[in-house]
């Protein structure tokens, strides 16, 4: 059996092969990330809850049955936005703190008929709201290759787990890059699926024609293999399809006769020296593997953060009307009549970023303002959309950074929304068009991980996956955090 202290550095791909050639069990991989959580979290904070007894029960459960599931035993971390039956779901907010769901989500369910065994549910920024981990309501999550340093947002708590060494994998969100920026910062594997691939139904709704759940990993390997999982129509939400092709898991070969465009407007002004120097050397390797790689452009891609800014923000208004302190979550009587009632419980509930995104959602919806603000936006979309489509006639992929800068210092952009927002300025335009993107790492600036992002057509989640793993091999980095590598 594997080191205790080596079970940590293991892909899932890895861990499942030797559990099912018989030199490891759950339970004991299980244990060993339960004894790192332990031994870290109170330093990284990744986790709101940790279901460690639930855990274990699993874990022994996959170890005694007769025939194994497909996933059985591997540890998974589970994104605080997804409900799940009897395990508190708290979004990362005051409103939810004591919300316990009566079903699961879709996601969740397929991944534990499938054998994940879950850890716990990880930290956030509030109802997916932040580019940070810095706007939960109980505590910002701390990146594991610098304490002192954010671990990037929505997801951070997801990406900070699989990079300590606190979850083999993890179950995260993307609304705007919510999975892609936070594993760019934590030297991880973030995948965005194409919108409509993976149900969102149990995730709750920041803004419905964005968010997408999708895995956060170790290697694109194991991004393929949980995505096989994830896909695939549910009757529980319109707005899924099924996939039109099985997801395969990649295998090594060159990248000879790919056509890769490097995408103009996204390496440009903004994109920090250091992260551009990185992004240069890969893409550099990548043309050296055989790729052909050439200049693309998304001539609209400027105006998509503040389209973003405008098409989020009111859809997440629409649907955080429902915590009104009524039905579910909290309620702040103050003595007065409902109107007061809601008005209290909305002032308690919502900390100041879902108050401020709330306010700017309700003003471009309103009479007067709808067309020039929330119709112009709509028209952004369209065109960049139409952008997309043009560079994909050229090009099988497009890549940019992931984000335009390493991980910034804990409170270094709180009290400047707009340059939190500037954080996510690579990822928005992928969400826009409902395109699938990945971030890989690609390198190291600074000390702290550097994200390259690699963003396909839709549906083409497979040539995606398969140029991203050989695009992992000939970049060569394998990153692993402080904080794994102190275990050891």
């Amino acid at each position: 059996m594997a080191a205790k202290e080596n079970l940590l550095r293991l892909s899932a791909v890895e861990a499942l092969e030797l559990m099912r050639a018989g030199d490891l069990t759950a339970a004991a991989l299980t244990d060993a990330y339960l004894e790192q959580i332990d031994r870290r979290d109170h330093e990284v904070g990744a986790y709101l809850r940790v279901t460690a007894e639930a855990a274990r029960l699993e874990a022994a459960a996959h170890d005694a049955a007769a025939e194994r599931a497909p996933l059985a035993g591997l540890p998974t971390a589970v994104k605080d936005v997804l409900c799940t039956q009897g395990v508190t779901t708290t979004c990362a907010s005051k409103m939810l703190e004591h919300y316990n769901p009566i079903y699961t989500a879709t996601c969740v369910k397929q991944m534990t008929r499938a054998g994940m065994v879950s850890l716990g549910k990880t930290n956030m920024d509030e109802f997916a709201m932040g580019s940070s981990t810095e706007n939960s309501a109980f505590g910002p999550t701390r990146n594991p290759w610098d304490l002192e340093r954010v671990p990037g947002g929505s997801s951070g708590g997801s990406a900070a787990a699989v990079a300590a060494g606190e979850a083999i994998w993890a179950l995260g969100s993307d609304t705007g890059g919510s999975i892609r920026q936070p594993a760019a910062f934590c030297g991880v594997v973030g995948l965005k699926p194409t919108y409509g691939s993976v149900s969102r139904y149990g995730l709750v709704a920041f803004a419905s024609s964005f968010d997408q759940v999708g895995p956060i990993t170790r290697t694109v390997r194991d991004a393929a293999l949980m995505l096989k999982f994830l896909v695939g129509k549910d009757p529980l939400d319109s707005t899924s399809v099924d996939h039109p092709e099985e997801i395969v898991m990649p295998e090594d070969r060159d990248l000879s006769g790919v056509r890769i465009g490097v995408v103009n407007e996204l390496v440009g002004e903004g994109i920090d020296a250091g992260v551009l120097s990185v992004f240069n050397d890969a893409v550099s390797r990548i043309a050296a593997a055989g790729a052909e790689v050439g200049e693309a452009s998304l001539p609209n891609a400027e105006y998509a953060l503040p389209a973003y800014y405008i098409l989020a923000p009111a859809e997440a208004s629409a649907n955080l009307a429902r915590f009104d302190g009524v039905r579910y979550g909290l309620r702040a009587d103050s003595g007065g009549g409902v109107t007061e009632m809601y008005e209290e419980t909305r002032q308690k509930g919502f900390g100041d970023e879902v108050k401020r995104r709330i306010m700017l959602g309700t003003y471009a919806l309103s009479s007067g303002y709808y067309e020039a603000y929330y119709g112009q936006a709509q028209k952004v979309r369209t065109l960049i959309v139409r952008d997309f489509a043009a560079a994909f006639e050229k090009f099988d992929l497009l890549v940019s950074p992931t984000a335009p800068t390493t991980a910034f210092r804990l409170g270094e952009k709180l009290g400047d929304p707009l340059t939190m927002y500037k954080s996510d300025i690579c990822t928005i335009p992928v969400n826009l068009a409902g395109l699938p993107g990945i971030s890989i790492p690609a390198g190291m600036s600074g000390g702290m991980p550097v994200g390259l992002q690699i963003v396909g057509r839709a549906f083409s989640e497979n040539r995606l996956l398969q140029a991203a793993h050989s695009a992992e091999s000939v970049i060569g980095f394998d990153l692993v955090s402080p904080l794994i590598e102190e275990r050891d």
